[in-house]
């Protein structure tokens, strides 16, 4: 009895043993492996090339876009003054309008002939701080004889592992950080 206890008492210890792989077998069927975290220190876009058509090849390239200028005092100074014009009269009709709202009799007078100062001045003022923009467009020619968009298709980062640098081709931009596969096998 004692003798069937003692080896059932064996098995149920040798059982998790049996589950565990020996240190040899692991080495010959699997790498030993475990992760870690790596700085990115660059990533650089990995562009296709684009396909140039036959027919886009004759006509010249150009790159076009649209800027706001603002208007000179040249050719266009006339407007320019004109608008001041109209923002100093509005500011005294303002003005006027709001210094014969104060007071009664002479007061009253000397409000409204104040408000219609004021009021011309503000006007001026504003209309000279405010700058007046035009929008132009400005075209130049390609400089590449390619055309079409270039896509990205991988990156080539750099990063730092335990004071190592090492280099990749991702599908994928990593950001600040990126997990790392760490393999050791025994050299031969």
């Amino acid at each position: 009895m004692k003798f069937s206890i003692l080896i059932a008492a064996l098995l149920l210890c040798a059982a998790p043993l049996s589950a565990q792989v020996p240190a040899a077998a692991a080495a010959a069927g699997e790498e030993s492996a475990h992760f870690g975290w790596a700085a990115v220190l660059r990533v650089d876009p990995v562009y296709d090339e684009p396909i140039a058509a036959a027919d886009n090849a004759a006509a010249p390239q150009q790159e076009c876009w649209e800027e706001q200028v603002p208007v000179g005092t040249g050719a266009g100074g006339d407007a320019v003054s004109g608008g001041r014009t109209v923002a100093t009269m509005i500011g005294a009709v303002v003005g006027g309008l709001l210094g014969n709202q104060v007071g009664k009799g002479d007061g009253r007078k000397a409000a409204t002939v104040a408000g219609v100062v004021a009021g011309g001045v503000v006007g001026n003022q504003v209309a000279a701080e405010r700058p007046q923009y035009t929008t132009r467009r400005r075209c130049r020619p390609t400089t590449s004889a390619s055309s079409g968009p270039r896509h990205v298709v991988a990156y080539d980062v750099e990063y730092r592992y335990r004071g190592e640098v090492f280099t990749s081709r991702l599908a994928y931009d990593p950001g600040d950080r990126m997990r790392v596969k760490v393999s050791v096998t025994p050299a031969e």
